[in-house]
C-alpha cells in the first residue's frame, strides 16, 4: 500500500526487486469551477425556447379540458354546480348554443355569422 520509494535496495541484490520501504500518501483537495457566457444570445434563446414551450404547455391543457369536457357532455354527465371544480366546464357550450334562433317563417338565414350580437 503506497509507492516504491526505491525500487530496490543494493543490499538485497539485483535479482529481483524487494522493496524495502513504503510511502503512504494522502492528497485532499477541491476544485471550484466558474462559467462565464461571454455574449447573451445563448441565454436569450434559452428564454425564447422556454417560453414557445410554456404556451404550448398551456394551449395542451386547455384543449384536453374542452375535450374532456365535451367527452363528459356527450355522455350526458356535468360537474356539479358549487365544487372546486365546476368551473372547468362551464365554458364550454355546443356551438348549436351559439347560433341565432331561426324564425320559422324567415327560411334565409346565414349560419356562418356564429358570433354576432
Amino acid at each position: 500500500m503506497g509507492n516504491h520509494v526505491n525500487p530496490y535496495s543494493e543490499k538485497e541484490g539485483l535479482d529481483g526487486l524487494h522493496p524495502s520501504s513504503y510511502q503512504l500518501n494522502e492528497n485532499w483537495g477541491f476544485q471550484v469551477n466558474f462559467m462565464v457566457p461571454l455574449d447573451k444570445r445563448g441565454l436569450e434563446q434559452c428564454r425564447r425556447i422556454a417560453a414557445r414551450q410554456e404556451e404550448k404547455m398551456r394551449l395542451d391543457h386547455e384543449l384536453v379540458r374542452a375535450l374532456k369536457c365535451a367527452e363528459l357532455q356527450q355522455k350526458g354527465f356535468t360537474l356539479r354546480p358549487g365544487t372546486r371544480v365546476a368551473h372547468m366546464c362551464t365554458d364550454v357550450v355546443p356551438i348549436q348554443s351559439l347560433l341565432p334562433k331561426t324564425n320559422v317563417n324567415n327560411t334565409k338565414t346565414n349560419s356562418f355569422k356564429l358570433f354576432k350580437n
